[in-house]
């Protein structure tokens, strides 16, 4: 068992001389962030800088990322896992999953996951899951259990309370709540409420609005489409 475990170390031991071997040959592959030294393929520990390699919040990883309570490193691309948190400071290529939040400050390309938010600074593309999602801009499949709001939506959107764009949204999007957008293109459905200042497509829910319907139509107890000569029409209401 002791020759196991030391075993276990001393292969740690390796990569980390490895790695600080090699960060004199990648200082350029890391780009010129100066607070980046170097990559390592493999990281594992219990929160950063709590890990093998030490301090790998200076290190991009290119591989796995493993820590029991929170990850960071600047650049990630491979599989990144952070028992309660995990986060990016530059690009995130592949999958992330944590516990209470996933946060990345540059463009994310794969999938997160997380119960609590999905949180980006920049543009998302491929698949969250979680229980909130906020970020500037989304393009994939994306399911909440709470909703999402960004600038602009192009996909499929699934949330228990509402889809929010402040720009645009294009696609499918699905709320228990409500779906909101000032230009809404594609297919929306609410259980209560559809909003859009300017609509592209069909909304469905109990209450539809909008301001004018360039081409479309609605399907709900109550349609507003304001544009319109009527304004009000129960059932279905359309561009005419």
């Amino acid at each position: 068992m002791n020759r196991t475990i030391k075993g276990v170390f001393a292969a740690l031991a390796i990569t980390c001389s490895l790695n600080v071997v090699a960060a004199e040959d990648m200082i350029t592959f890391a780009s010129d962030r100066e607070e980046v030294v170097g990559w390592t393929p493999v990281c594992l520990g219990i929160a950063t800088p709590v890990q093998l390699p030490f301090g790998m919040n200076k290190w991009d990883v290119f591989g796995l990322d493993v820590n029991l309570l929170y990850s960071d490193a600047p650049k990630m691309y491979g599989i990144d896992v952070g028992g309660l948190a995990a986060v990016t400071r530059n690009d995130l290529m592949g999958l992330q999953v944590a516990a209470l939040f996933n946060y990345a400050v540059e463009d994310v390309y794969g999938a997160r996951v997380a119960l609590g938010l999905n949180l980006a600074k920049a543009k998302v593309y491929g698949l969250e899951v979680g229980g909130f999602g906020l970020r500037p801009s989304f393009c994939g499949l994306d399911a909440n259990i709470v909703g999402s709001y960004q600038r602009d939506f192009c996909g499929v959107g699934l949330a228990g309370i509402a889809n929010i764009a402040t720009a645009k949204s294009s696609g499918v999007v699905l709320a228990v709540g409500c779906n909101i957008a000032p230009v809404m293109s594609g297919l929306s459905i609410a259980g209560l409420y559809n909003h859009a200042t300017e609509l592209h497509g069909c909304q469905i829910a109990l209450v539809n609005y909008c301001t004018e319907c360039v081409s479309g139509f609605q399907i709900g107890l109550l349609n507003f489409i304001m544009s319109n000569q009527i304004k009000v029409l129960p059932f279905v209401n359309g561009y005419f």
